[in-house]
């Protein structure tokens, strides 16, 4: 059983490592992956060896919460918004006395700042016990305010999984318990003990590290604007027809069956079969295409569309969970709280980042100690190292992307199943396109209507369709859809005696004339010459000639082909412009797909493979050493979608299977597979140049702060410039992250 749990209490990326290795352990977990940007963990388990409440217990031993989900769909977007508040409170306490404290401790020890206005009452020279006294009392409330640090930091400390907490509390306790020591030997008389203070060090870097975790928290809920966007989009309510009554009922009472009425720029509430009334209906929500599409009885609907013109009623077919709507939901949520394989790196990384960062803390200000006997010195070299350290922009680098990306196709009505999809896309070489549906629209259609000697294309067209109207088979169904749409004038006549000829055609009366549609071979059969008209051409073209009859003499041919949709070949030309090998799969003969393939441009033409052989085509391609893509229906495609590096179902977005694929393209237009391709790409160049600062920020960051300059004569870092930089790197990598917003 797999469950996702919203997880409360995490600071860092060591926080997330420490909740999977924690669950982890528990007998009859198999996996536990948390994603620090979501907040999120997604473990699956076997409920015979151990329950969901052992799991929830688990969490909240180890010091963190379990957010239980609420009924209302914004509880998650409220909840973030109080954490947003109390951050922006606590910070502008910290920022109210911090200030005040660094002025007061840079102006008097400073010695070009002495131009500055400075009270002479707090003189550290003058009046020492005054100067530590206002110190100490701009610093408490700081403190409070930066309380859960400490809380949380030396409980982890003490359970043996330090976080970034534990580097916070640390680093400014060392601070101001130092502080502490030198306002008593003050007090015992040594006043030089006064430059020995660093309240302004602890208190500053609280505000600094609240002012990056309030920053951080904004940035961290624009990442998943997609998803609030789309549960946005649900109506609230519905309107319900009952005993011809128009009743309007809460979205969560709809049940499967009730005629439901949607009013022109209403949202439809939830999935169905329209029953009654014609109008257009705006999908953009759903497919990402702009275009109304027009429905009629018959025809299905989807919750949070909106109605353009028309009044439709319509039967519930699908309520709560079972709708397209929030099924895409889940499908983004669980794309977001995935982890890609390149976040791997990050998780070792930050999983023993903060304990080795301890260990160069302490070595780094042992050795200055040793070799200074300057003990402020040492207790700088210790503060900095600690601080400068966090682990945060290494976690957030890659889950942030991943977010933003997700969204950003969800948006466009690409959907990604998770992080390994989204990265295994930008690896690909071979693109495997399925024919028909993919390529071509699925449904044959007339293309060409050629009358002999004596007939027009329009009584031709008339008598093939009233001939086919007693047929079933798809190319009469096209013929008479032709007939329906273009004859305008006359109608279609009525049609007696018809006959299916199996393998050759049909036969049927129509205004007292035998008509015969079918075959060169019902054409000889039947005594008609047709040797006039050489159907060989059309044939070439991948199209399906049809011989009509009027009697013994010929009326003419009608070609019916599945067409190909607009897009195709544009779509292809832009997947070879990637660098792409594009190869079709289909199950029709040579000559047709032959035809098909030069139409649109595709290297490569797999013809005459049945369905369950087109995963065995896949694997070849595999074996070449090929990273391969398949674009399918996603029903009948299922196996190849499987078998390939990435499967990517087109259609509809809703019935697909969704199952089968790892992306799934909500529009039937090909265009979306190169836009789907760039913008993996443009995921994973945005991961790898998070991952690149995060981890030179700390690179660099670490030696410095150890004091690498001050061995060659140069500065050292304040432990106030570390906590801003620190602050920044995280700030950095989510506003990088952000900038995935403006693909296009």
């Amino acid at each position: 059983m797999r469950q996702t749990l919203a997880i409360g209490g995490m600071t860092c990326a060591a926080c997330a490592r420490r909740i999977e290795r924690a669950v982890g352990k528990l007998h009859g977990v198999a996996n536990a992956a948390v994603n620090f940007a979501t907040e999120r963990l997604s473990v699956d388990f076997d409920e015979t060896a151990v329950s969901l409440p052992d799991i929830e217990s688990k969490i909240a031993d180890i010091g963190y919460e379990v957010i239980k989900k609420t009924a209302a769909q914004d509880e998650d977007k409220l909840r973030k918004e109080r954490e947003i508040r109390t951050l922006k409170r606590r910070f502008a306490v910290a920022a109210i006395f911090g200030a005040p404290l660094l002025y007061l401790a840079m102006v008097s020890m400073v010695w070009w700042l002495w131009w500055l206005p400075f009270p002479a009452i707090l003189s550290p020279m003058n009046y020492p016990l005054n100067y530590i006294i206002a110190q100490i009392v701009l610093t408490t409330p700081i403190l409070i305010v930066g309380r859960n640090f400490y809380s949380v930091g030396f409980k982890a400390l003490l359970q043996g999984s330090p976080n970034m907490d534990s580097l916070i509390a640390i680093g400014t306790s060392a601070a101001v318990v130092y502080s502490l020591y030198s306002s008593y030997e003050v007090l015992m008389g040594d006043f030089g003990a006064v430059d020995h203070l660093y309240f302004e060090s602890a208190g500053v870097i609280i505000a600094l590290i609240l002012l990056g975790k309030t920053l951080e928290a904004i940035s961290k809920g624009r990442t998943s604007e997609a998803i609030k966007k789309l549960i946005g989009l649900a109506p609230k309510t519905a309107t319900v027809i009952d005993d011809g009554h128009e009743i309007e009922i809460p979205i969560e009472d709809v049940a499967i069956g009730q005629i439901i009425l949607v009013r022109p720029g209403g949202r439809v509430p939830v999935d169905g079969v329209i029953t009654d009334g014609h109008s257009a209906v705006d999908e953009s929500m759903l497919t990402g295409e702009s275009i109304p599409v027009d429905k009629q009885p018959g025809d299905r609907v989807y919750a949070a569309t909106i109605n353009e013109n028309g009044v439709l009623r319509f039967e519930a077919t699908g309520v709560g969970s079972d709708t397209a709507l929030a099924r895409i939901i889940a499908l983004v949520e669980e794309a977001q709280g995935s982890k890609a394989p390149i976040a791997k790196l990050a998780d070792t990384v930050s999983g023993v980042f903060v304990p080795v960062v301890c260990i160069i803390a302490v070595v780094s200000a042992a050795a200055w100690y040793w070799s200074t006997a300057d003990a402020a010195f040492a207790l700088t070299i210790f503060i900095s190292v600690l601080i400068i350290a966090c682990p945060c922009a290494l976690g957030l680098a890659t889950p942030t992307a991943i977010m933003v990306g997700t969204g950003k196709g969800a948006e466009m009505g690409i959907l990604f199943k998770g992080g390994e999809a989204l990265e295994t896309a930008h690896k690909v070489e071979t693109i495997v396109l399925d024919k028909t549906g993919t390529i071509t629209e699925g449904k044959p259609e007339v293309t060409d209507v050629i009358a002999a000697p004596g007939f027009d294309e329009q009584r031709l067209l008339l008598l093939a369709a009233a001939a086919e109207r007693g047929s079933e088979h798809p190319l009469g169904s096209a013929i008479v859809r032709r007939a329906e749409d273009d004859v305008l004038i006359n109608p279609i006549p009525e049609a007696k005696d018809f006959r299916a000829l199996t393998g050759l055609g049909i036969e049927a009366e129509v205004d007292g004339t035998r008509v015969l549609v079918g075959s060169r071979k019902l054409m000889a059969e039947a005594g008609v010459s047709f040797e006039d008209m050489d159907a060989d051409q059309l044939a070439g073209e991948g199209k399906t000639p049809m011989y009509v009859a009027v009697g013994k003499s010929l009326a003419g041919i009608i070609a019916v082909a599945d067409v190909v949709k607009k897009s195709s070949a544009a779509a292809i030309a832009s997947l070879r412009g990637m660098g792409m090998s594009v190869a079709m799969i289909t199950g029709d003969n040579e000559r047709t797909a032959a035809a098909i393939a030069r139409e649109v441009g595709v290297d490569r033409v797999m013809a005459e493979v049945l369905p369950q052989d087109k995963s065995n085509e896949v694997k070849k391609l595999q074996a070449e050493g090929r990273r391969v893509a398949m674009v399918g229906d996603g029903i009948n495609d299922a196996p190849a979608l499987v078998q390939a590096d990435v499967g990517m179902a087109i259609g509809s977005g809703t019935d697909v299977a969704m199952e089968s694929a790892d992306v799934v393209l909500m529009r039937s237009d090909l265009m979306d597979v190169p836009v789907a391709l760039r913008l993996s790409r443009a995921v994973m160049r945005n991961i790898k140049q998070n991952l690149f600062w995060a981890f030179a920020y700390n690179t660099a960051g670490i030696p410095i702060a150890a004091g690498l300059l001050a061995v060659f004569g140069g500065p050292l870092l304040n432990p106030i410039f570390a906590a801003a930089a620190m602050s920044l790197s995280s700030v950095s990598v989510l506003s990088n992250a952000l900038r995935l917003k403006r693909f296009h």
